[in-house]
């Protein structure tokens, strides 16, 4: 079984008083957590693979007590489904909860983009920051990241709608829009320029105070969003 990184293992100098922050490290089941919904949402568990308890214990470093812990949680987002004696299988993404995602968006980001106008100075610099980052990440070919980007630019505009419920109600949709946004740019690469080149246009409208504009863009990313998706699905 393999150890754990050393520093998260690593004692103190002989003589140093030990600090908490440096010793001490999540519990068990929370690190097969993260272990796995990370694997999932950047696709190294795809749709379909089967993770055994002792597969996961051993790439952790922990025993099969936490891991059956962790699944349960993981089965409870919806991520995977549950095999006594078996494992755990990754669930692929259903069509069904891709219709549902979009049409949450567009109710959500369509609203809120139309609040935001005019937009104050601090957002619109946020989404030029968040802009830039996704060309960088884009360029470098980090998918994962980029997706992660991609999002926080939606949700920017949605927590400056003014909206704390809609704000909250998105943010449930996070994971879900992470692991469909990397499934879109792995199988479609030359959608990830056409994604940034919306979002430019998404912040010029704001710029321009454009409401009607702003509406229209967001709600076509969105939908262009949902029919490259769709094609992931069998």
């Amino acid at each position: 079984m393999p150890s754990a990184p050393a520093s998260l293992t690593a004692d103190a100098a002989p003589g140093t008083p030990a600090t908490p922050a440096a010793n001490k490290q999540p519990p068990a089941a929370e690190r097969v957590y993260q272990h796995v919904k990370q694997a999932v949402l950047e696709r190294r568990y795809e749709g379909g693979t089967l993770l055994t308890e002792g597969e996961l214990a051993e790439a952790v470093g922990v025993s099969r007590t936490p891991v059956r812990e962790a699944l349960l949680k993981l089965e409870v987002e919806g991520l995977l489904k549950l095999y006594p004696k078996k494992g755990a299988m990754v669930l692929p993404v259903s069509a069904q909860e891709i219709a549902d995602v979009v049409e949450t968006r567009q109710l959500v980001e369509t609203h809120a983009v139309r609040k935001a106008v005019p937009a104050p100075p601090a957002l619109l610099a946020r989404l030029e920051e968040l802009l830039e980052r996704q060309k960088a990440q884009a360029a470098a070919g980090d998918l994962a990241a980029t997706a992660v980007t991609d999002r926080c630019f939606h949700a920017e505009i949605v927590r400056h709608g003014g909206n704390a419920i809609l704000s909250r109600l998105y943010d449930q949709l996070r994971d879900r829009q992470l692991r469909m946004g990397v499934a879109v740019m792995h199988s479609h690469p030359d959608r990830i320029a056409k994604n940034i080149a919306e979002h430019a246009e998404i912040l010029q409208a704001l710029r321009d105070g454009d409401v009607e504009d702003a509406v229209a863009l967001v709600h076509g990313h969105v939908s262009w969003f949902s029919h490259l998706a769709r094609g992931e699905t069998r």
